[in-house]
């Protein structure tokens, strides 16, 4: 198993509050709240 990858959020969020993960075929959604905190729904 390979080491962890740790990513900024500022980074994968640069310019906007959504970003799409595709896993697979599935297609997951990873928001940032009004709260400042990350949802993640499919």
């Amino acid at each position: 198993m390979k080491e962890k990858v740790q990513i900024d959020s500022k980074k994968l969020f640069a310019a906007t509050k959504v970003v799409e993960i595709v896993h697979d075929t599935q297609v997951y959604i990873l928001r940032i709240t009004r709260d400042n905190k990350l949802i993640l729904t499919k």
